[in-house]
């Protein structure tokens, strides 16, 4: 698992008026050609490189206590572990110098890049894998905005989350605008758990933003609204969220419905999907997604375990309803040799590449180019099930 988290071995040269910086890093080969990019150096022989290319600053990834080169040299200097020698031209940080704490906000070589909008939620959901806190990050929008413009306009989708990203929506929508207008061919995706959208204005909001390809992942876990509000944990969210869908799908929006898959809703995911297919049809993509044994669902365990191997007909036919509805379907999070034949074709390598790891089982497996591998996070579940497919 990569690490995305860090502090910072040593620092020099950064204005204590403007704690939280933003920062790309560049190769000396490109240059710099904005106040927030860095060198990207990997060994102190190198400054005078970064130097004579243009750069005032440089990120030093190296172990080495006596790195840093002179003053002279380069003004602004942060050296970082060598664990984090992942960190590639084009990458982009976000730095607080008082702590010297550094977060990897994107990285240029990623397929799954996503901004953590906020921690803070209004549900509690039993498996939620970022758990909530009541705490003033508004800053982070400004973060996400700073960063947008360096990022690489050939990314093919990014992703925000949270929390939830709409508990500030005017913020948001400023965030989203800034996409349409720095990264018009790149996809937007955004999760959220839907129950702003009953408000009309925030609709009328989100549709104004009028993104070329923007979706909104919300999550539908019973076709029962005390089950789905047992889950979250919010009474009459259920309403809320159906009510938000079809006001969405009402202005034209893209909208994902999300099941995650545990002992509550997958022995009722058949149910649940034919409501999908009688109740939401027009929805753009129903996406089944197997559990990530991290935050709230570990101390949720008991409650949330279910062998995959154990809801593997359910799921089958589930994935079935909603093919014979039209309704595009995926299954995401769970490997191949745990599902029937026939969800195959809808099975996605959907597993973030900084957490995605495989079993020594699955080096004999034929189907591992094509498999989700497994969470590395938390404390992953091994099915009975898994075996290698010869």
């Amino acid at each position: 698992m990569l690490p995305l988290y860090g502090t910072a071995t040593a620092t020099r040269g950064f204005d204590p008026a403007e704690p939280r910086q933003v920062l790309r890093l560049r190769s000396l080969k490109e240059g710099p050609k904005r106040p927030a990019d860095m060198a990207l150096v990997r060994h102190p022989d190198d400054f005078d490189k970064a130097a004579s290319a243009g750069f005032i600053s440089a990120l030093l990834i190296n172990d080495g206590t006596d790195a840093l080169p002179r003053d002279n040299v380069l003004p602004r200097v942060v050296q970082v572990p060598s664990k984090f020698d992942y960190l590639y031209e084009g990458d982009i940080l976000g730095f607080h110098l008082v702590s010297r704490r550094f977060r990897t906000l994107y990285r240029r070589t990623s397929a799954h890049n996503s901004f953590l909008v906020t921690d803070r939620c209004n549900h509690y959901c039993l498996m939620c894998s970022q758990p909530p806190k009541d705490v003033d990050d508004s800053w982070i929008s400004q973060e996400i905005r700073q960063a947008l413009p360096l990022v690489d306009k050939q990314t093919k989708s990014i992703a925000f989350t949270g929390g939830e990203p709409l508990l500030d929506w005017q913020d948001f929508m400023a965030v989203l605008s800034d996409c349409r207008d720095v990264l018009p061919q790149t996809a937007i995706h955004v999760l959220s758990n839907g129950r702003a959208f009953a408000a009309t204005e925030v609709v009328k909001a989100w549709s104004g933003v009028r993104h070329p390809n923007l979706t909104v992942g919300i999550p539908i876990y019973a076709a029962v609204d005390n089950v789905h509000d047992y889950v979250v944990q919010a009474k009459g969210a259920f309403d809320e969220t159906v009510l938000g869908v079809l006001k969405l799908k009402d202005k034209g929006q893209r909208v994902e419905i999300r099941v995650v898959l545990h002992a509550i809703t997958a022995p009722r995911i058949a149910a649940t999907c034919r409501w999908l297919a009688r109740n939401l049809p027009f929805v753009d993509h129903v996406a089944l997604m197997g559990l990530e044994n991290t935050g709230f669902a570990i101390a949720n365990d008991e409650l949330l375990w279910i062998d995959p191997l154990d809801y593997q007909d359910h799921l089958a036919e589930a994935v079935e309803v909603l093919v014979a509805s039209n309704v595009h379907v995926s299954v995401y999070n769970l490997p191949r040799c745990l599902l029937a034949r026939s969800v195959w074709p809808y099975a996605a390598q959907s597993i973030s590449d900084w957490k995605n790891g495989f079993m020594p089982e699955c080096d004999r497996c034929v189907e591992k180019p094509r498999c989700s591998g497994f969470f590395t996070t938390g404390r992953p579940h091994y099915s009975r099930g898994i075996q290698p497919i010869i």
